[in-house]
């Protein structure tokens, strides 16, 4: 397990002590884990962001912070939706797919037909720039549906329930 590895187990094991809110200060955790701060920003710019399911404040300074929330599964779609900005590149896109499935909102076949749908390939004929771009405006029209979809989903279990 890499130094990296053993910091996000780390800030994992917190959160789920902290039922998924976590206030630390980056020194006390470099301490901790016996690395220096910029590891732990590191850590946290590439493996908690909210294409993985966390929002991460932060407050620079003598009584620094960070602030980490793991986003509740209900409301992670519509998050992640207003995340993407106006590009979205394949690696991105993977990430945002895995925790969609993680969080059961897509099923892993629905999220290799998504995936499928706007790669490189499927959008060949265009620009690698302007892949990007139509990729980020079709994914977040795609994940707009699939929401919608799981939304009316709901609606009629609750009706069927009621």
């Amino acid at each position: 397990m890499t130094l990296s590895d053993r910091i996000a187990a780390e800030i994992l094991r917190m959160l789920e002590l902290s039922d998924g809110i976590m206030e630390i200060q980056r020194n006390s955790l470099a301490s901790m884990m016996g690395c220096v701060p910029s590891q732990i920003n590191y850590v946290i710019t590439s493996r908690f962001t909210p294409e993985h399911g966390f929002l991460v404040e932060s407050r620079r300074g003598g009584g620094g912070y960070i602030k980490i929330t793991r986003i509740n599964s209900p409301h992670i779609g519509m998050h992640i939706v207003n995340s993407i900005g106006d590009s979205l590149d394949m690696q991105s896109l993977r990430a945002i797919l895995e925790s969609l499935a993680g969080f059961g909102i897509v099923d892993p076949p629905k999220a290799r037909m998504i995936l499928s749908a706007v790669s490189d390939r499927a959008l060949q004929p265009l620009d690698p720039m302007m892949r990007d771009t139509l990729r980020a405006s079709i994914f977040k029209q795609i994940l707009l549906a699939v929401l919608d979809s799981n939304e009316d989903s709901n609606r009629e279990q609750r009706f069927e329930k009621g």
